[in-house]
């Protein structure tokens, strides 16, 4: 199970009603943040859910509206008593600009362990997440994440009995672990079937279309993507600006086919996107209109009966 909420989806500037960019993620106990624009803190206790068990935040570029709110976010998480140390991640001269930041929020009871991003693709694992990072079009260096939890091979009973594999093993074999019994080095791959079809959600905002995006957008369980303008007549602007339109958007969606399509990052401008839905969804009909709040619960697919 992967929960996904997206707490924030304006772009530029706060509005009452729209917080700026953020995402958190929930899995087997640990949360993923990517993002932390200005009211992150508020939605996340308007949705209910503690920025305690942050594990990870993933930057995807050090403009203001998308890392404004981590000062505060990191004091909160310390007065929460959290000790564990938390991983940050994002384009290079990532700590540079964390250290900049925390003049105001100097003191942590946990440790900030930095992953800067060089390369056009990279990738990390930690926790339940496995996080790419893949290098899009603005104009300062940004990256999209797609958050991928992996899911392992059925047991096969069977063949745990043919190669003797001791029953108090199994437990630890199932959750992809090696070890040792007796002398004898035990391994996952000996006891399970072929990996089966995992949970991936992938985040792209501030960019040109770009087909990297449809790369790892394919087969996604969830899309969120930056869809900045809906009027007519700002295509220009946002190539200007390096930024996408809410119908772009859609089209690199019709070439990944995702089962589901967010719009995100609205400009101040865009009051009310759903208004531009009509021309989105005949390019790719699962688009949605994303607001402040919305929540996705993604489970693994049931296997069909008699299937590996």
């Amino acid at each position: 199970m992967l929960d996904v909420c997206l707490l924030g989806t304006g772009g530029m500037m706060p509005l009452p009603y729209r917080w700026l960019t953020s995402m958190m993620a929930r899995c087997e106990g640990s949360s993923l943040l990517i993002d932390c624009g200005e009211g992150t803190q508020v939605a996340l206790k308007e949705k209910g859910w503690s920025p305690k068990p942050i594990d990870v935040i993933c930057f995807t570029h050090y403009h203001a509206d998308h890392i404004s709110g981590l000062p505060g976010l990191l004091l909160t998480m310390g007065n929460a008593e959290r000790t564990e140390p938390v991983v940050l991640t994002g384009p290079k001269g990532l700590e540079r600009v964390v250290a900049a930041l925390r003049c105001i929020a100097p003191e942590l009871p946990f440790p900030l362990r930095f992953i800067e991003w060089e390369e056009g693709r990279q990738q990390l694992r930690t926790g339940p997440y496995v996080i790419d990072a893949f290098r899009v079009n603005h104009n300062v260096a940004c990256y999209g994440y797609a958050v991928s939890i992996p899911r392992a091979g059925r047991f096969d009973v069977e063949r745990a009995k043919g190669q003797k594999v001791p029953m108090k093993a199994w437990s630890r074999l199932q959750k992809g672990e090696a070890l040792e019994v007796d002398g004898v080095t035990y391994t996952p791959d000996m006891v399970l079937g072929p990996e089966r079809k995992g949970l991936k959600v992938v985040y792209c905002t501030d960019t040109r279309p770009v087909p990297v995006i449809a790369e790892y957008a394919r087969g996604a369980d969830l899309l969120i993507c930056e869809g900045m303008y809906g009027e007519e007549g700002k295509e220009a602007k946002a190539r200007e600006y390096k930024h996408m339109t809410m119908y772009e958007a859609a089209q690199l969606a019709q070439k990944a086919q995702p089962k589901e399509m967010w719009l995100t990052h609205y400009s101040p401008s865009l009051t009310r996107p759903e208004e531009f839905m009509e021309k989105v969804r005949k390019a790719f009909p699962r688009a949605k209109a994303a607001r402040d709040g919305w929540t996705a619960e993604l489970a693994f697919a049931e296997e069909e009966a008699g299937a590996e």
